[in-house]
């Protein structure tokens, strides 16, 4: 596996080095966020190529081993752990000026964001419990109605059980009588 220059992660090696860089070119916090992104997403690759090189080695365990290839094993993967290394520092860097450019800003509470159908309940509050009592009396009616409805057809249901009972007695009754 090839590995990417570290110059290649979005943005220029010492960008945060000193004044003139950030005076030359001011990043804004959106920026600074995608360039975190990308930095992440570097470190990730990396750890990977360094699972990949650890588990193509293999253990001490008393065989001869190639010298050379366990050197230039051992090289790649101390290159890999240094430019983890540099990009956990400039992970850092990032994280620090996103929270120094976010420091000045007030938090805004996480119930401002959410949407409410009434925002202002202080000037509704006469019309709104007068209109909440009213839609209360009506769903009450409303369910009492249903509960006499309810009522009736169990009623309705009980008289047609028990004439099929009854049926059903006198047709046994006559099947008994006939045999």
């Amino acid at each position: 596996m090839s590995t990417p220059p570290l110059a290649g992660a979005g943005m220029p090696p010492g960008a945060f080095s000193g004044p003139q860089s950030q005076a030359a070119r001011e990043v804004n916090t959106a920026s600074l966020c995608r360039i975190g992104q990308e930095t992440v997403q570097d470190i990730v690759f990396r750890t990977m190529e360094i699972f990949q090189l650890l588990r193509n080695m293999q253990l001490p365990n008393g065989v001869t081993y190639h010298t050379a290839t366990y050197q230039d094993r051992l090289g790649k993967l101390q290159e890999h752990l240094r430019q983890l290394s540099i990009l956990f520092r400039k992970l850092r860097l990032v994280y620090d000026k996103c929270n120094e450019n976010c420091a000045g800003l007030d938090p805004v509470p996480i119930e401002q964001l959410i949407p409410y159908v009434e925002e202002d309940g202080s000037k509704h509050d006469d019309r709104g419990a007068a209109s909440q009592l009213r839609f209360a009396s009506e769903e009450r009616r409303e369910i009492m109605e249903v509960n006499k409805k309810l009522k009736q057809k169990n009623q309705q249901l009980k008289q047609i059980m028990d004439q099929l009972r009854n049926l059903i007695w006198d047709i046994n009754a006559m099947l008994a009588m006939r045999n």
